[in-house]
């Protein structure tokens, strides 16, 4: 009688997305003056770049301003809360633990993200996002967001999943290794989960130097060519305890103790088959460090890159 009442009570009242909540002061609206984003690699949280966003959407330093965020996670607790709401500018910090498509779907949850001014993804699982958040309202309200000048922000695979291209991760672990030897095996690209003006055909990779990712995300960028899903891919490496801020004129800027990687593809792969190893020449590196810039709206105008080629699945040299 008891398992047939805990039964009924959760067919009732299902599971709900979680919320932590936090207020400063009293809020002001405001118009809002991004879009910006914050893409952070992982590894320590770079609150510079956080605080940066949050700034741009007030459209300005110390003032009196004030804005809400949301920090979006699948799972996990509010450990964001405490360290957000301290910041300048910061009315509210809600965290919002979404973990399937019934949450994501939930008025209350899709009501508090279209309110809010700044969205921060948590690290975690880009495929638990994809599957759980794609074409819900959660989604939709996102999207919301940055179209009436807010910003978007994530670290790790919060980061990734804003890139127009996604590795969604669904499968088995994917190396730089496991990568260059077969370009097909275990190897799924998204696409359009966001498609961010700016971001416009790149994909992101993040942990990238410490866990050697670079021939990974050579080969995403291969396999997006070789598919026919665009005729230019820019990848984003993105190290840990770094981040790249991009402001609403596609001006990206490094900001933390590491670097960002650019790796461009703009001709067709010489050998990307299943169950062959990637052949590529001549893929163009940028490599940028804390304070540098990289124009995402006016590539060409990036000119100070190094040339990289694959050969047989092999790294010519480092591309580090």
């Amino acid at each position: 009688m008891v398992l047939l009442l805990i039964v009924a009570i959760v067919l009732v009242f299902p599971p709900q997305a979680i919320s932590y909540s936090y207020d400063n002061s009293v809020n002001l609206s405001l118009q809002q003056a991004g879009p910006a984003y914050d893409l952070g690699g992982g590894g320590l949280d770079v609150d510079e770049a956080i605080q940066w966003m949050i700034n741009q959407v007030r459209g300005c330093y110390s003032c009196t301003n004030r804005i809400d965020v949301i920090v979006i996670r699948h799972s996990g607790g509010d450990a964001y809360n405490q360290a957000l709401v301290a910041m300048d500018g910061v009315y509210s910090v809600k965290t919002l633990i979404i973990s399937d498509r019934e949450n994501a779907k939930e008025e209350n949850v899709v009501e508090q993200i279209q309110n809010a001014e700044v969205i921060f993804f948590a690290g975690g699982d880009q495929c638990q996002y994809l599957r759980n958040y794609r074409n819900t309202g959660v989604h939709r309200a996102i999207k919301s967001v940055i179209a009436r000048g807010g910003a978007v922000g994530g670290t790790s695979a919060g980061a990734m999943i804003q890139s127009n291209f996604v590795f969604n991760a669904c499968s088995e672990t994917v190396t730089t290794k496991t990568a260059l030897k077969n370009p097909y095996k275990d190897i799924t690209l998204s696409q359009d989960f966001f498609h961010w003006e700016n971001l416009q055909d790149t994909i992101i990779d993040t942990h990238f130097s410490e866990r050697n990712r670079m021939g990974r995300l050579m080969t995403f960028v291969a396999r997006l060519l070789r598919d026919g899903i665009s005729s230019e891919v820019l990848g984003i490496g993105i190290d840990e305890n770094t981040s790249l801020i991009v402001d609403q004129n596609g001006l990206a800027k490094v900001v933390g103790d590491k670097f960002v990687y650019f790796v461009l593809g703009d001709h067709l792969p010489e050998e990307c088959e299943p169950q062959t190893p990637l052949t590529f020449s001549r893929f163009k590196i940028w490599k940028k460090g804390n304070g540098e810039t990289f124009d995402l709206s006016n590539r060409v105008l990036n000119d100070d890159y190094y040339q990289i080629s694959v050969e047989n699945g092999k790294i010519d040299s480092n591309p580090y």
